[in-house]
């Protein structure tokens, strides 16, 4: 099962780049996804109206429902942050969905994907910080007593390199695990004979997955925004 068949690798793979497209199908899907993502945006903008129909409807419910929910933690000035938390989100849940469909690869099942992620949150939340309070962000790391200083700054640094390794290896586990039970009951079953109530929990986890880094990231660029106490 180490195997997949996965469309553009082998298309890659008759065009002469048989040995990238196997080693890096995660960044051959990635890609795809942004392909996917910059061609729709730009259809979609071409269609935006003063009085919107259905389908702009939609799109403004659910980019004003996200930006609400990212200033209901953050406040008025995270809106500024909202263009990357939006990216992530959408890219974050159609990597996770694309797995779903026979040949096709999440990018979000490589460690490599989800980790590059976490470090552009990572560093965001750290620029975040450094715009809002300059110099005085550093008392975010000491603590409230002066004393205990040195000891704090060790463990905020171990607490925020331990924000990566959250960030990266709980969306790299639960997606790489949904593509390799799919990938062994559409050996087993067939492409059409897969039991659909896991193809709807597959649905499921890659929605809540995407979720739940988008949440993270709000809640670690609020922390990084609020003043030391």
């Amino acid at each position: 099962m180490e195997h997949h068949y996965y469309f553009f690798t082998e298309i890659l793979g008759a065009l002469g780049f048989k040995h990238f497209a196997h080693e890096y199908q995660h960044v051959v899907y990635s890609w795809f996804i942004m392909l996917v993502l910059v061609i729709g945006a730009l259809l979609l903008g071409r269609g935006i109206r003063l009085l919107p129909r259905k389908g702009q409807n939609v799109l403004e419910m659910v980019v004003g429902g996200l930006e609400d929910f990212m200033v209901e933690i953050t406040g008025p000035e995270g809106r500024a942050f909202f263009p990357f938390i939006a990216t992530v989100f959408l890219y974050i849940l159609f990597s996770n969905l694309i797995g779903l469909a026979p040949g096709f690869f999440s990018p979000t099942a490589n460690i490599n994907t989800t980790l590059s992620l976490a470090l552009c949150t990572f560093a965001l939340t750290h620029i975040i910080g450094i715009k809002f309070h300059g110099v005085k962000y550093i008392k975010h790391f000491l603590g409230p007593v002066w004393a205990l200083a040195p000891l704090m700054l060790l463990i905020e640094l171990i607490g925020h390199v331990a924000r990566v390794m959250s960030l990266s290896v709980r969306l790299f586990g639960n997606i790489f695990g949904k593509e390799k039970i799919l990938g062994i009951l559409f050996a087993l079953a067939g492409l059409y004979l897969v039991p659909l109530p896991l193809l709807f929990l597959g649905v499921l986890v890659s929605f809540i997955q995407a979720v739940v880094f988008m949440l993270l990231s709000i809640v670690y660029f609020a922390g990084a925004m609020e003043e030391a106490h």
